[in-house]
């Protein structure tokens, strides 16, 4: 089989894979421009940092993947939201892809800039309301996806249903993702590509350090993976260590200071600083989000790598 192009407004991305922005600090400018330069889209994850860090980010991918497609992904639960998009509009950014919540107002941000607006949505009913407001494509992520869900049920449904309920607009199937097989079962499902989040956080250019990325390689069983509630108000899809467990049984420490970080929160403990927690090494006391198929994964491998192993099994599949 042939990958098609995927087309998000004026954008033409070689291969339908966009990259999934994974924070804090795991999806930087070199990780998204690896992705970009070998044809798909490349997301910075936004959220949990600064607007000047994340100007840097932007310029740097730009220089990295001068002709490549990048975006930002940026949590609409986050206190910041309205203003890491501006900035990355004000920086030229080709495309915001938002998630964990749902915000009216960056359909207008984006028609004003001329910039693609892409919600993730987890049903139909919000992806038609997301294509009215002006989305250019919605990313459709079901409970197989890391961190913050929208759904209990499999993307494997949703996709159909979302297919069904726009009418212009290109449909991104996510959650569970990981090889040349489960895109094109994406693609046959009615979807104009894919997004793919473990594969990319397991790979050379991601910027989790390497015990992190060890801890990817060791989660093989389904009870490796849990579901625990976040702060933000919706479940998170994260590998079983001390942190999680902690949540799940009742015991995690609530924060002794707030940073006002999200716009609502259950102070049950800090989202953003466990996350930091992770990506800094501390895999037992943070947050270490991850899509339930991280347990199909056992190597890291350069972006180069992983692009020209998809394209391999995708050929071998008959159409």
């Amino acid at each position: 089989m042939k990958l098609p192009e995927l087309r998000i407004g004026k954008l033409v991305a070689k291969m339908p894979i966009i990259q999934g922005g994974m924070a804090v600090r795991l999806s930087t400018a070199r990780l998204a421009a690896a992705v970009a330069n070998e044809g798909g889209i490349g997301l910075i994850a936004a959220s949990g940092i600064p607007y000047e860090e994340l100007r840097a980010e932007i310029r740097l991918a730009r220089k990295l993947s001068p002709t490549g497609i990048i975006g930002i992904n940026a949590m609409v639960a986050a206190t910041q939201f309205a203003g890491l998009v501006h900035t990355a509009i004000d920086e030229g950014i080709d495309l915001v892809v938002a998630g964990a919540g749902f915000s009216r107002d960056m359909f207008g941000w984006g028609k004003e800039s001329g910039t693609p607006i892409v919600p993730i949505v987890s049903s139909g009913k919000l992806a038609r309301i997301s294509e009215g407001l002006g989305a250019s494509a919605v990313v459709v992520e079901g409970a197989e996806a890391g961190g913050h869900l929208g759904t209990d049920r499999s993307s494997r449904i949703i996709v159909p249903e979302v297919v069904k309920a726009v009418k212009h607009i290109p449909v991104i199937g996510a959650g569970g993702v990981v090889n040349g097989q489960d895109i094109v079962d994406m693609l046959k499902l009615g979807a104009n590509g894919v997004q793919m989040g473990s594969r990319f956080a397991a790979s050379v250019e991601s910027n989790a350090p390497m015990e992190l990325k060890k801890m990817y390689l060791r989660a093989h069983d389904e009870d490796d993976i849990v579901l625990i509630d976040s702060p933000v108000g919706l479940p998170g899809q994260a590998i079983r260590n001390r942190l999680s467990e902690s949540v799940l049984d009742g015991t995690v420490a609530p924060p002794t200071e707030c940073d006002h970080c999200l716009k609502h929160c259950s102070h049950k403990f800090c989202l953003i600083k466990a996350l930091v927690r992770a990506q800094q090494g501390d895999v037992e006391t943070g947050l270490v989000f991850s899509g339930n198929n991280i347990r199909r994964i056992d190597e890291i491998l350069p972006v180069k790598e992983i692009f020209r192993r998809l394209k391999e099994e995708v050929a071998a599949i008959d159409e």
